[in-house]
């Protein structure tokens, strides 16, 4: 059962707040702020709301002086905001309109106004919030796709240049993927790859960057050295073997390398991980090999 979205109220009127949220009640998970101070705290908890009814008129910090911040700030820019007041001149509503805010209710209160806003802008969320998803992530395995991955490597690459941050490059290719597809059928290969699309973020961390380039081949971005890299790595490599889904067992052959003064284009990180990629084949398979000067046999992949 899918949670219920969460609905911020602002207001500094109880009867208000209470109007308010007696219609949404038992639709939404509700949630009340008195100020705007306390609504700016809200939205930057986890978890955040899915939508803002923010009044305008409040002391101290008003509702347009909260909806400016929310939005110039990366974090709450993307939550919705109604603003419910009782002003309602034109240049009011085209005001509020103008600095962020996706619709405009005036006050008296009317809680069947108030629901069908509520939940046309929770409608429009969610499906831009799909969309966004499928537009950054693999739909079989659930992964990021390539064009996340290579937009997450060009500002890894970035901190690389400016501050020396590390950054490494893991690629791997499950072995032997096409025998399990002609053998056992396709949909018992797509679970393979969701089995182990799943390990590979469990034993990855949060910063780091799990993608599927596109088949059985997958990348993974990290924020470490290389030498930690490849203990990282040999570690995914011998929990995959142990894996055993659909009950088959299921290896990979890894490759990894390094952001350097002499690699700075993703691309080239890429075609290096490729490269022990095909030397850990070429080896045995079930395996990591490492990119580094004079490791790999540029002749294998060829």
């Amino acid at each position: 059962m899918n949670e219920l979205e969460t609905v911020l109220i602002v207001d500094d009127i109880k009867m208000n707040q209470l109007i308010m949220s007696q219609c949404l009640k038992g639709i939404y998970q509700v949630k009340v702020a008195q100020n705007g101070q306390d609504c700016i705290q809200l939205a930057n908890m986890d978890p955040q709301p899915d939508l803002i009814l923010l009044d305008v008129m409040m002391p101290e910090f008003d509702g347009y002086q909260v909806c400016r911040q929310l939005k110039e700030n990366p974090n709450t820019a993307k939550i919705p905001i109604i603003f419910v007041t009782g002003k309602d001149s034109d240049d009011d509503e085209q005001y509020g309109l103008e600095i962020g805010a996706v619709d405009y209710i005036t006050k008296p209160i009317r809680p069947a106004i108030v629901k069908a806003r509520v939940a046309a802008h929770i409608q429009i969320k969610n499906q831009r919030d799909a969309l966004q998803y499928l537009a950054l992530h693999d739909a079989l395995t659930g992964l990021f796709n390539r064009y996340f991955l290579e937009e997450c490597a060009q500002q890894r690459i970035a901190r690389f240049r400016r501050h020396n941050e590390p950054m490494s490059v893991v690629m791997f290719d499950i072995d032997n993927f096409k025998m399990i597809n002609d053998t056992h059928g396709h949909d018992i290969g797509d679970k393979v790859l969701q089995g182990v699309a799943k390990l590979m973020t469990q034993l990855t961390r949060k910063e780091d960057v799990v993608a599927r380039m596109g088949g059985e081949e997958f990348v993974i971005l990290m924020d470490c050295p290389l030498e930690d890299a490849v203990t990282k790595t040999q570690s995914m490599c011998d929990a995959l073997a142990g894996l055993m889904p659909c009950d088959l067992l299921v290896t990979a052959s890894f490759g990894v390398t390094a952001a350097s003064a002499d690699f700075m284009i993703f691309a080239d990180l890429v075609k290096q991980a490729d490269i022990a990629v095909y030397q850990a084949k070429y080896q045995g398979k079930n395996q990591v090999v490492c990119h580094a000067s004079g490791t790999v046999d540029q002749d294998i992949a060829t």
